[in-house]
């Protein structure tokens, strides 16, 4: 799979993800005043309006970017209509022929972990008497994952993975403020992110394509680029999914230790920086009957600002 995403950033050349994690205070009116007026204001009216919203941006930048990657707890706070929303997303995004990250953080062991991999990345099987069914539910191209319980918590990932040709993201260091509350302990004279990030070299070991890099890929913020480096060195066949760009703070001059010598290796991600922009000062003029052309011309300079600075 990582292949063709390097691939699909070479083609582009933009290494950006763009995040689909929709609110209703983002809503442009255009879309929520239409739909709730019609439909009353509800769980599924919401979700429809959400899967309206994603639309527009995918269609906005599908030209643009590699990849999208929509974060499954704006989807389940809408209980089963947001899950359905998405699905109907991850859906909508593979067609537009777009790489889709599916935002999960799941981390779990046993017969609990081959049922979120078989969800987030395989096929659910079903099985009465001698037919067999299976079925794709979310089936995203990539799923992000918390390696808190060990390689327990991995392996099932690993292996639907390579089944299905798809990949991880495991979290090594995250960009929030108090992630040096565990992630930066002490532990046999290294930080605990470097001894993730150890493990993740070694999990993705026998997935390294033809590109240099594996199926299992890491989560490094943006907010800390002198920890990026050091993850660079200690990972150097791993791709780095980045967050924190943009309204986090950071900017393509953060991340230039990021990227490999031929600018590759690394996908930046900025989610309400993008498909909220008609709502800042400098994409005002789009209106909000526009969003989408905001969020067009939002990743139109974020991709400028990391080819100029990164």
């Amino acid at each position: 799979m990582t292949d063709k995403f390097i691939e699909q950033i070479k083609k582009t050349g933009a290494p950006v993800c763009v995040g689909l994690d929709p609110k209703l205070s983002y809503l442009p009116e255009c879309i929520s005043k239409k739909i709730f007026s019609e439909n009353g204001l509800s769980l599924e009216s919401a979700a429809e309006a959400f899967y309206e919203y994603n639309k527009a941006i995918i269609d906005a930048v599908k030209d643009l970017v590699p990849s999208v990657k929509p974060q499954i707890a704006m989807y389940e706070e809408l209980g089963v209509p947001g899950l359905i929303c998405y699905r109907n997303t991850v859906r909508y995004a593979k067609e537009a022929g777009l790489i889709v990250i599916g935002d999960v953080k799941r981390g779990d062991i046993g017969s609990t972990c081959a049922s979120y991999a078989n969800a987030h990345l395989g096929v659910a099987q079903l099985t009465f008497g001698a037919r067999v069914h299976k079925e794709e539910t979310f089936a995203a191209d990539y799923a992000t994952v918390n390696p808190y319980m060990g390689s327990d918590g991995i392996n099932e990932f690993l292996k639907t993975g390579k089944e299905f040709d798809r990949g991880i993201f495991v979290l090594v260091k995250t960009s929030n403020p108090s992630s040096a509350e565990f992630q930066d302990l002490e532990t046999e004279g290294e930080k605990l992110y470097e001894k993730v990030a150890r493990k993740v070299s070694e999990w993705g070991e026998a997935s390294v394509g033809k590109c240099g890099y594996s199926d299992v890929g890491a989560v490094v913020g943006a907010t800390f680029p002198e920890v990026g480096k050091r993850l660079r060195e200690l990972m150097p066949h791993t791709m780095f999914l980045v967050p924190g760009y943009g309204a986090q703070g950071a900017s393509g001059e953060d991340l230039k230790s990021y990227f490999d010598k031929d600018g590759l290796g690394v996908v930046v991600n900025s989610s309400r920086g993008i498909i909220a922009a008609y709502k800042r000062e400098e994409y005002a003029k789009y209106g909000d009957a526009g969003f989408a052309d905001a969020a067009r011309a939002a990743t139109i300079d974020m991709i400028k600002d990391l080819r100029e600075n990164s």
